[in-house]
């Protein structure tokens, strides 16, 4: 029985945590391989090509991820002021309609991402350094956007819910007073 909880306490974690997890992989893999090639310039005289691929296309994945990991946190850059002045009704349904809009560009940006991954895997493209499948490089944007689009999901699906009772829609974290 007790196997049965340990699933959604899984799933619940993965929810919380799964771009986080992401972030810090791609991070550190990015930091250390910058690192390494840093030392070895300076102190050999001597660079890969493959440790500067390393470190751009983890940047980009930190990108893509990152993004998502915003939307889930409404960590996004947007001029509030107005929100000060409206009610708990009015805030979720225009938090709401700014997620539906995201939404819809997301998803047309997800159609044509796949277009640039079809081509790569059609002509067997391969990265310079790595000698690795560009498709998995590529894959980050196709990846990202449909993180970003089960996090607009999400919050839309958070925004009725505080929509019907009135409770306060979740604004993010704020930096500034």
């Amino acid at each position: 029985m007790r196997e049965g909880t340990d699933v959604p306490r899984f799933l619940k974690a993965l929810d919380r945590n799964a771009e986080r997890w992401a972030l810090l992989v791609f991070y550190v893999l990015l930091v250390v391989t910058m690192a390494v090639e840093v030392v070895r310039r300076e102190a050999f005289s001597y660079s890969s090509i493959w440790g500067e691929e390393i470190v751009r296309y983890s940047f980009i994945y930190l990108a893509w991820i990152g993004a998502a990991s915003a939307v889930r946190e409404r960590a996004h850059i947007r001029i509030d002021v107005i929100m000060h002045y409206l009610g708990p009704r009015m805030k979720a349904a225009l938090y709401m309609f700014g997620d539906l809009v995201m939404l819809a560009v997301a998803l047309v940006a997800l159609y044509w991402s796949f277009e640039t991954v079809a081509v790569s895997w059609k002509f067997g493209s391969v990265s310079h350094g790595l000698r690795v499948s560009m498709v998995w490089f590529l894959l980050a944007v196709p990846i990202g956007f449909t993180l970003l689009i089960a996090r607009l999901i999400q919050s839309i699906i958070h925004d009725v819910i505080s929509l019907r009772t009135g409770k306060p829609v979740f604004e993010g974290n704020q930096l500034f007073d």
